[in-house]
């Protein structure tokens, strides 16, 4: 759990995931697919303007948003080379 809890934060600390990001663009062992996917997610769920709660209401408006786009960071490090996660200590394997 202490793991899981680790790329939780990792995720949040946004600044310190750009690296990441970078790095992950700009393998040549993750597929095209891999790379594409998230691009077009948050690109359609900005297009659509549908919300499961509405930014209306303040603080849970954003809440949507937040696990959406965690979930997409998530899906990210999830398909990442093992490399990648070695180097960021995101290994799957020490996550139970």
């Amino acid at each position: 759990m202490k793991k899981a809890w680790k790329r939780v934060t990792f995720v949040v600390k946004f600044w310190r995931f750009l690296p990441f990001i970078k790095e992950f663009y700009f393998a040549r062992d993750v597929s095209l697919k891999h790379k594409t996917w998230p691009v077009a997610l948050i690109i359609g769920y900005l297009l659509l303007p549908i919300d499961v709660i509405p930014d209306i209401f303040a603080i849970f408006g954003f809440t949507d948003d937040l696990l959406f786009t965690t979930f997409i960071l998530q899906r990210i490090v999830k398909t990442a080379p093992l490399w990648l996660k070695e180097k960021y200590d995101l290994n799957d394997k020490r996550i139970i």
